[in-house]
């Protein structure tokens, strides 16, 4: 009788062990304070450009009523190796349009063009829309931010709003659009992806909904983004299997504001990549007087643990040209001299610019 139970709790036992596996897989291991601080350690040590990649009083040709510029955003193009391009936002005092500028050096830009400007009166994106959650070929931290097609063309999810008149006037949507060329885009959906008003949508987020960021992993496509009740925002996710239907998770916020912090009012415009064995996502947060560049880690893109020291304070440019926000980065890896490029809003005695730190 007890070798028959014996054999029987083995079978159980060995039967048992797929399903613990399987919850372990689902259940990553804490993100423990040293590796954390070891995860962070090769993105501080920035050194300052001098001066704005792009200034506030920029005159782009056939849009001189646009400034303050926000949201860069670099990427390339696959049959364009050697020229990088850059989305970012201004505002004329009605709401924002998006443009694509270019580069051979990732410092001195040329050739602005529209991107994607105004929607149609009475539309979702009627106020200005927001590109710059592209669809990559890798989001690993040192590849070419190559633009991957889909279906013959290239995809941006973007952050929108409904009202002209003012800067980011509530409630803000998400939506998503495509291009022929990488450069001009145009709406790809009529209908928002993300909105305050679907089922889904949970107390933290009710008030607006700001910018996007997209990852594709394992045949499924992930949206960061930040969202606002009054006047917090926190992190949030969303996840798909086409790019237009996204269901949001239950444990949203996924990162949350922190009392006493650096992010103790905002936590905002995360950007995710790969780094090795983790995931990586760059994002501001504002406290302490102002707005900073903070990062977080993750073993499986649903679960983070962010570090309470910022990778870039705001106030670090000696000439005062992020004296109040340094925020929104976009980061990008160069290979011929091996340094990392972060392009980020810097916001203090020069108006909102858009400006370059390097790790080099």
């Amino acid at each position: 009788m007890r070798t028959i139970l014996s054999r029987v709790s083995l079978l159980i036992v060995f039967a048992m062990l797929p399903i613990v596996a399987a919850a372990q897989e689902k259940t990553p291991q804490p993100i423990d304070e040293a590796t954390m601080k070891a995860w962070s350690e090769p993105y501080r040590g920035w050194k300052y450009h001098p001066t704005p990649i792009i200034p506030a009083n920029y005159k782009i040709p056939g849009a001189e009523d646009f400034h303050s510029y926000d949201v860069p955003c670099v990427y390339q193009l696959k049959d364009k190796p050697d020229t990088w391009y850059m989305s970012f936002i201004g505002f004329n005092g009605k709401g924002y349009n998006s443009f694509v500028i270019e580069s051979d050096d990732l410092v001195n830009w040329k050739n602005p063009k529209l991107a994607l400007g105004f929607g149609k009166e009475g539309e979702f994106d009627f106020g200005g829309c927001v590109i710059g959650a592209f669809l990559y070929e890798s989001w690993d931290i040192k590849s070419p931010r190559i633009l991957k097609q889909k279906d013959g063309k290239y995809w941006t999810l973007y952050g929108c709003y409904p009202k002209q008149g003012g800067y980011e006037l509530r409630p803000g949507y998400e939506g998503i659009a495509s291009s022929e060329d990488g450069i001009t885009w145009k709406r790809a959906f009529d209908k928002p992806i993300l909105s305050v008003f679907q089922d889904d949508c949970k107390k933290w987020e009710k008030d607006c909904i700001y910018q996007p960021w997209l990852v594709e992993h394992k045949n499924k496509y992930y949206n960061f983004y930040n969202a606002a009740e009054g006047g917090i925002e926190q992190m949030g996710l969303a996840v798909s299997d086409d790019l237009l239907n996204w269901k949001r998770r239950e444990h949203n916020p996924i990162i949350r504001i922190r009392k006493g912090g650096y992010d103790e009012k905002f936590v905002s415009d995360g950007k995710v990549f790969k780094d090795g064995d983790h995931w990586v996502m760059f994002y501001f947060g504002v406290g302490k007087g102002g707005a900073s560049i903070m990062i977080a880690f993750s073993r499986d893109l649903e679960n983070w643990t962010a570090d309470a020291e910022p990778l870039y304070k705001f106030g670090g440019h000696p000439t005062g040209l992020d004296k109040t926000y340094a925020h929104k980065i976009s980061l990008v890896y160069n290979p011929k001299d091996q340094t990392f490029y972060m392009f980020y809003c810097a916001t203090g005695n020069k108006g909102r610019t858009i400006g370059l730190i390097k790790s080099k």
